[in-house]
């Protein structure tokens, strides 16, 4: 079983991608595919985030109390 990248590596691998994107220089298809793949991974990017948000939220809150 793989390890999920980092959240660092996963920023990473979308800046890559969206530099590709913005480049332009490739094929149609492989374009459309960079598209996606931005897709799938801003949306795991968002997910992440998200989840270390609550964590921080619920970390502040235990140590208000």
């Amino acid at each position: 079983m793989s390890q999920a990248p980092s959240l660092d590596d996963l920023l990473a691998d979308l800046e890559s991608t969206i530099g590709n994107l913005a480049d332009g220089k490739a094929p149609l298809d492989e374009l459309v595919a960079a598209h996606q793949r931005a897709l799938r991974l801003l949306t795991e990017a968002q997910a992440r985030l998200a989840a270390l948000r609550a964590r921080a939220d619920e970390t502040a809150q235990l140590l208000s109390e």
